[in-house]
């Protein structure tokens, strides 16, 4: 065989060797591209996306859609040439794939996570519309979860009303922390708990129930537990149902929010316009950042996006791209992000709060 012939073929079949290899050998990183937005104020999937019963609502014209983000799987791991594919799109990003999956954490786990961020944000999100309504929304401490073999299992359970612990009165989910460390390890504390299952009733009787507390494992100063998560259950007015499937973390909790007062409200806050934005928000409307917000922004642009309500701390990051034809709105509040559809709704976008450069 001539030489020339023989190293034509020794190279090719490097080259597939190498091309097996970089097709076969998984790289530690995974893939972030724009996911669905969704209009808050329409229809998804087949069910109206925000239904509201046992309150007057009003129609609602233009959008205000939620972002997402579409990301690879906990379980998958991009091959060489997928990373280097994905590197050179401009509208994929490549990120290390613990950045999305903290080590150890599995699909599973990282679905449940978004699923329980996803359930807070339409809860904060209901009463931060609400309160920006002056509609009040009374509220509990619960039980939010017993932790598996602690002081408290089998005594104190998911949903429990805590009413009072050592006789004072609680309103708050921190300070049942705060009054069970006033203990020592060892010693006894008092819960004054409604059952879940009795919540309901019209009279439901309450129950004094005594736990031994004991020494944290935590790193830190050594201190009393019982070995329960405290949370606050809000008990709405009228039903607000939130229908979103497949769609998890905290990120459409202000458009939620603005969802739920336009439809709330006479009138539309856009005016018509298409408005698109982002944001994690807290029972008292503040906004707070996200992750993926370049991704956002093209994603909401490409459905045809006018204007983007931005929470502050993305402002920074999301105006060094920019999709052509769309305005960056930085908001802090759900206050903010309602001036801002007012000035959106009467073309006053000289006063819109901007992201700059």
């Amino acid at each position: 065989m001539p030489r020339r012939t023989a190293t034509l073929i020794a190279s090719t079949l490097t080259l597939i060797a190498l091309l097996c290899v970089a097709l076969l050998t998984p790289t530690p990183y995974s893939e972030m591209s724009p996911g669905p937005t969704v209009n808050t104020l329409g229809d998804y999937g087949g069910d109206t996306v925000i239904q509201i019963s046992g309150h007057q609502t009003y129609p609602a014209d233009g959008h205000l859609n939620m972002t997402t983000v579409r990301v690879t799987g906990a379980d998958y791991r991009m091959n060489l040439v997928e990373a280097l594919l994905g590197w050179a799109r401009h509208d994929d990003k490549v990120v290390e794939h613990d950045t999305l999956y903290p080590q150890g954490q599995t699909a599973q786990q990282a679905d449940q996570e978004n699923a329980e961020e996803f359930s807070q944000s339409q809860d904060s999100a209901k009463v931060a519309a609400l309160d920006e309504l002056h509609i009040p929304v009374q509220s509990r401490v619960i039980v939010a979860a017993v932790v598996k073999g602690g002081a408290a299992e089998g005594t104190l359970h998911a949903g429990d009303v805590i009413k009072a612990v050592d006789g004072t009165t609680v309103t708050e989910a921190d300070q049942v922390a705060k009054q069970v460390t006033k203990h020592k390890p060892g010693e006894p504390v008092v819960f004054t708990v409604v059952r879940a299952a009795d919540v309901k009733a019209k009279s439901p009787a309450t129950h004094q129930v005594t736990i031994t507390t004991r020494q944290s494992h935590d790193q830190g100063p050594s201190r009393a537990v019982v070995g329960i998560q405290a949370g606050i259950e809000h008990l709405f007015p009228f039903n607000i149902d939130i229908k979103l499937a497949d769609v998890g973390g905290p990120s459409a909790g202000m458009m939620f929010a603005l969802g739920i007062v336009d439809k709330l409200t006479p009138g539309s806050l856009t005016g018509g316009k298409f408005v698109a934005g982002t944001g994690t928000i807290d029972d008292n409307g503040a906004v707070g950042p996200i992750g993926g917000i370049s991704l956002k922004t093209i994603g909401a642009r490409d459905k045809g996006a006018q204007y983007f309500l931005t929470p502050a701390d993305n402002c920074e990051e999301a105006a060094k791209d920019v999709p052509k034809g769309l305005t960056l709105v930085k908001v802090k509040t759900l206050d903010d992000a309602m001036t801002a559809l007012k000035e959106i709704k009467a073309g006053d976008t000289a006063a819109l709060p901007s992201c700059k450069s």
